[in-house]
């Protein structure tokens, strides 16, 4: 009988306060939140995109909105979603199913916890 080995996904998310800070130290505290909560939406929305523009072969345009993520994630301290969204945009501009099929799938789970993340912060404990 083979022995298998689970392999565990769990990666600490990359958050950079510093940025969040300087948000609301810049726009305060109603604009800042306006900011961070659209930003939140086009993440969610664009990390919805990318699986259905995998499966039907659009690399190209899968690419371009990975790279779209990067600047919006990084708005709000989401250091490692860019890095990762950086590395999904590269696999497909290279064309690299194999890559590209896993870096999508840590984006995937990067992109669902640091959103969480974030709105976690935003609703502090009372």
């Amino acid at each position: 009988m083979a022995n298998y080995a689970k392999l565990d996904h769990d990666e600490p998310i990359r958050l950079d306060p510093d940025s969040l800070e300087s948000l609301y130290l810049e726009l305060g505290p109603a604009g800042a939140e306006n900011v961070v909560c659209r930003a939140m939406e086009e993440l969610a929305l664009r990390l919805s995109d990318l699986p259905k523009l995998h499966r039907a072969g659009r690399w190209e345009e899968l690419s371009r909105v990975a790279r779209s993520m990067i600047a919006i994630s990084r708005q709000v301290g989401l250091t490692g979603f860019a890095r990762v969204a950086g590395d999904v945009a590269k696999c497909a501009a290279t064309g690299d199913p194999i890559a590209l099929s896993a870096t999508l799938s840590r984006l995937e789970r990067i992109g669902e916890r640091s959103l969480t993340a974030v709105w976690d912060l935003q609703d502090p404990p009372i």
